[in-house]
């Protein structure tokens, strides 16, 4: 079974930055990719970023784009989320998962708040 773990959350004023970790555990973990996730309440969890694991090629929601980046250490197994630039509507529980995602793997996520 894997287990991924999130962390690096917290609270941030607008255009602060904040950088998320995912460390990952459990058997052999050769995923084809891994992604960060997010849920705002009321809302659904969407797609924010991410990447492919043998290539690091990667993707990001357009909302995202330019002030978010995703990078993997493989050696680590553990995949962070850079934020820059944060803005009131990226408030939200940020998830990683394999991409496509897996419900067995999902954690419980970590908290990103940010105040205007």
């Amino acid at each position: 079974q894997v287990q991924l773990v999130e962390s690096g959350g917290g609270l941030v004023q607008a255009g602060g930055s904040l950088r998320l970790s995912c460390a990952a555990s459990g058997r052999t973990f050769v995923p084809f990719g891994m992604g960060w996730f997010r849920q705002a309440p009321g809302k659904e969890r969407e797609f924010v970023a991410g990447i492919r694991w043998s290539s690091g090629s990667t993707y990001y929601k357009d909302s995202v784009k330019g002030r978010f980046t995703i990078s993997r250490d493989n050696a680590k197994n553990t995949v962070y989320l850079q934020m820059n630039n944060l803005k009131p509507e990226d408030t939200a529980v940020y998830y990683c998962n394999v991409d496509p995602p897996v419900r067995d793997y999902w954690g419980q996520g970590t908290q990103v708040t940010v105040s205007s």
